[in-house]
């Protein structure tokens, strides 16, 4: 290829040192033809972009488009057995080259993350955790239960209370036992979209009706958004393999008995995050709290609608 430095070396030694055609090649080892168009021409050569080969999917890039748009992340194997419906028959290497330079616009942004720093009393995180084990609750039965979990994420203190349905009823029992437990108000409340609380991101009446009573805001995360309660998490994991591992039940009063021991024992705890001791930083934080009122919300009060079934034969 005839670049524009060979160009300029081939014009000078022709016309400046009056070489010859053929001392230029041994020279320089272009070819006579690069030589003779380098002395036929007095500009520069210049080569712009090659014109782009057509490709087998170029048919077929609005349906490929249209398929990402739908669902960015549907598989190149799936995306091909469509195109494939339409007469596309090229090879897998073109379409996956296709599909990363196509499917990043379709997606959503990545996600920045960043180091959250709390308030004192701004916030209490709550969660719903499963014991890896049923919890005994009498003569040799044993039952699934649920455990209400609550962390302030300032200080770190946390909080259990055993239940033994996802019900609102049971759930907000189980806040009210952890609130009492903190000594205080903060001031939202932190839920993921359980059912019982926002199961499509809305909350429920019954909890709206509990945050009203006490005078409480809430925060609903987005779906799949568990990093917003990273510290409650953290906690799950620490209390399956600290607090329930090689304990023993004899019923639910005594889960519970022993939870709200431990409870207080890692509260006590300097705490590997803020290291600092958790209990006095509830202490500061409750300072900032408002105070649990005399009387938290009614969480016993069942209505129950019988439903009359088929008269009784007489015996």
């Amino acid at each position: 290829m005839l670049d524009v430095e060979l160009w300029a070396q081939i014009r000078r030694m022709k016309h400046v040192e009056g070489l010859s055609q053929r001392e230029i090649h041994r020279r320089t080892g272009a070819h006579r033809d690069t030589i003779r168009r380098a002395l036929a021409t007095g500009k520069p050569p210049s080569y712009g972009p090659r014109p782009k080969r057509a490709s087998k999917l170029d048919p077929f890039m609005a349906s490929v488009e249209e398929l990402l748009q739908d669902e960015p992340r549907l598989s190149g194997v799936r995306i091909r057995e469509e195109i494939e419906k339409d007469g596309y028959d090229g090879s897998k290497t073109i379409l996956d080259d296709l599909l990363r330079e196509l499917r990043p616009r379709y997606l959503p942004p990545p996600r920045s993350f960043q180091r959250t720093r709390y308030r004192p009393g701004e916030l209490a995180q709550f969660d719903l955790c499963e014991p890896r084990r049923p919890i005994p609750v009498g003569y040799g039965q044993t039952r699934r239960g649920y455990l209400v979990t609550c962390e302030l994420p300032y200080s770190r203190a946390f909080a259990g209370a055993l239940v033994f349905s996802k019900q609102f009823h049971d759930i907000a029992f189980g806040m009210s036992r952890c609130l009492t437990s903190l000594g205080a108000l903060p001031g939202k409340l932190v839920w993921d979209r359980e059912g019982a609380i926002a199961p499509r991101g809305r909350p429920t009446q019954e909890f709206l009706a509990f945050c009203g009573e006490l005078s409480l805001g809430w925060v609903i995360l987005d779906p799949g958004d568990c990093q917003a309660k990273g510290a409650l998490e953290r906690s799950h994991r620490f209390l399956h393999g600290n607090f329930e591992a090689g304990r023993r039940f004899a019923n639910a009063l005594d889960f519970q008995d022993q939870l709200d021991r431990w409870c207080e024992r890692i509260n006590a705890r300097v705490h590997r995050s803020t290291r600092a001791v958790v209990a006095e930083r509830l202490q500061e934080e409750r300072a900032r709290m408002r105070a649990l009122p005399q009387l938290l919300p009614d969480t016993d009060t069942r209505f129950v609608t019988r439903v009359p079934g088929a008269a009784l034969p007489a015996l």
